[in-house]
């Protein structure tokens, strides 16, 4: 019996999805998930990590150990082998403790591969893993082009086996890997490696679910997918139709498709009033057409559109696909991609090729990220020698405890050190912004309540926010603890998408006082103004704000929860201090809705 894997609480951790779900709605939705029957919920990866380094909001370490500890399926990471959630590379060291760490943490799964399938880089991985005892996926890269062809990949297979994986797992991040290919290559993939294969798919226009299928009826007992709605956004496999689909073939997931709709329902609250998916159809065809992974032609025409260069998105995608074959036709997972692409936009760009050089090419052609599977054109390494002749490139950190010694204070465990490591001062914000709320500590262990009793109580919260009870009272032991909700106010508009020479009416009345929108606290929970001490304030009275834009963090049981604007207005009033308790309710800020956005 095939099984499926969850990756949809990874996908809302990630660009272009991130921070579109509050942590507190992605806690209820992994415990929906929780339940629905699925191998592994793939929750953290690069790119999770990358957006929180980016947002300094939320460790992604603490999102990790917040959704541990409330489900008992599995938890999965997937790592990009020596780079692991980085996009720089690093050495055995931080490999084998960051795997511990994660470990630590509550990673049950890693899917560890290498965006060159150099099966080399992914030994020190493997062995951490292997220490920590968990299982290990070892992933290869399905991409078109020497990397992609099925001999090529056979050959890494049987390399796979000695490493102490579990699973030999086909990423496709193209969604160039056909019914007919997915099938042929998961019998050959198991032949020569011994193991049993899972795949995930990519791609629109049921190219995606089409080679799932295939693969399974092929002998694949794995398959990735995510729920309706962030499937149908980022181009994956729908949990639900695959479910369905090989339940109707006589192959039962066990999954509970009712579950999977209960869970769509909850996103859906949050990203189904987009008037568009977040990968435009435009960027879907270039997408296809190319072969090239979605998210990384949506990245390319934004890059461009900041250039008032959006009618060039073609150019530089044919250039990024001959640098690709000049450096020796590497697959194009992250972060190989994004390095091809950067090079492509300064080609295009400045109409010069290879005057410029970022850093991470040069690195790649003289081979420190491993070996291609081609030849890297002779002139091009020269040119690229030549150019980068003089500069120095960052090398590898000798050890943790240099980073140590560069932060100084500023990383306090062992899992900030890492962050500071893979990804250098980029991680020094999100440290800060964590250090700055610490030092204001109200928890309630610091008010001498011990962590036993201080869970129950943040329970007991926890209740109270998501249920309809007004008020909880509990007496144990000497300790009475209630917790009560203030009276609901109205629910706060969400706007209706404008369409020419037509405005929709909104589905929900507005909370409006005196012609201004109120913004009023979903949760329990202390309120800030800025991402950290000294930072500048989200917004100020008299800013004007548009749909998405962040207000403010409200700080919940040590979780961020971005509040966001649900219209485009002018903020009129603020109504609360910074770093104040607030309750369920309470008004925090009110928006005059700008002119031509009528509320009715």
């Amino acid at each position: 019996m095939a099984k499926l894997a969850d990756t949809t609480i990874r996908l809302l951790g990630q660009e272009p999805l991130a921070g579109s779900v509050p942590t507190a709605e992605l806690l209820r939705l992994a415990e929906v998930l929780d339940r629905a029957g699925f191998a592994y919920l793939e929750v953290s990866g690069g790119g999770v990590f990358e957006s929180a380094v980016r947002r300094g909001v939320e460790s992604p370490w603490e999102r990790i150990r917040a959704i541990q500890a409330r489900v008992k399926t599995p938890l999965g990471l997937a790592l990009r082998g020596r780079f692991l959630v980085g996009s720089r590379p690093v050495g055995g060291e931080f490999a084998r403790r960051f795997v511990a760490s994660a470990a630590e943490n509550g990673i049950d799964v890693f899917r560890l591969h290498d965006p060159l399938n150099d099966v080399s880089n992914l030994r020190e991985a493997a062995e951490a893993i292997a220490a920590a005892e968990r299982e290990l996926e070892a992933g290869l890269v399905y991409s078109p082009g020497p990397a992609g062809e099925v001999v090529t990949l056979v050959e890494q297979a049987k390399k796979l086996r000695e490493l102490g994986a579990a699973r030999v797992v086909v990423h496709d991040p193209t969604g160039s890997l056909g019914p007919h290919g997915a099938a042929e290559l998961v019998v050959q993939v198991r032949e020569a490696s011994g193991l049993p294969v899972g795949v995930y798919c990519q791609g629109a226009g049921g190219n995606a679910m089409a080679a799932a299928l295939e693969a399974i009826r092929a002998g694949a007992d794995l398959a990735a997918c995510a729920v309706y709605p962030v499937a149908l956004a980022v181009h994956r496999v729908s949990g639900e139709s695959l479910a369905q689909a090989l339940a109707g073939l006589g192959r039962d997931t066990g999954v509970n498709v009712g579950r999977l709709w209960e869970a769509s329902e909850i996103v859906d609250q949050h990203i189904g009033d987009q008037p568009v998916t977040p990968l435009a159809p435009r960027v879907a065809v270039r997408a296809a057409e190319y072969r090239l992974p979605a998210g990384l032609v949506a990245g390319i025409d934004a890059s461009l559109r900041a250039q008032a260069a959006g009618d060039r998105l073609d150019e530089v995608l044919e250039e990024l696909s001959r640098i690709r074959a000049e450096v020796g036709s590497p697959p194009l997972a992250a972060p190989i991609g994004q390095i091809l692409g950067s090079q492509a936009l300064i080609h295009v760009l400045s109409s010069q090729r290879y005057q410029i050089v970022v850093d991470e090419l040069q690195e790649l052609v003289s081979g420190r990220y491993g070996t291609p599977p081609g030849q890297v054109d002779a002139g091009v390494r020269r040119a690229i020698e030549l150019v980068s002749e003089g500069d120095e490139v960052e090398h590898e950190l000798a050890s943790v405890e240099d980073v140590r010694a560069q932060v100084g204070d500023l990383a306090s465990s062992e899992e900030e050190l890492l962050l500071v490591g893979l990804f250098g001062t980029a991680a020094e914000g999100l440290l800060g912004s964590i250090r700055g709320r610490a030092s204001g500590d109200d928890s309630l262990e610091a008010r001498g309540v011990d962590q036993t009793r201080a869970e129950r109580i943040r329970e007991i919260v926890r209740v109270v926010q998501e249920s309809g009870v007004s008020e909880v009272t509990i007496e144990e032991s000497g300790m009475r603890v209630s917790v009560r909700r203030t009276p609901e106010g109205p629910a706060p508009v969400v706007p209706a998408p404008e369409t020419p020479g037509q405005l929709l009416e909104p589905e929900l009345e507005p909370s409006v006082a005196n012609g201004f929108v109120r913004v009023e606290a979903p949760m329990v929970g202390t309120f800030y103004r800025a991402s950290q001490p000294g930072a500048p304030p989200f917004v100020e009275e008299g800013d004007a704000v548009g749909v998405g834009q962040t207000l403010c963090i409200l700080e919940a049981m040590k979780l961020m929860n971005e509040i966001k604007a649900e219209l485009e207005g002018v903020v009129r009033k603020i109504h609360v201090q910074n770093a104040q308790p607030v309750e369920y309710g309470q008004l925090l800020f009110e928006l005059e809705p700008l002119p031509g956005r009528p509320l009715v």
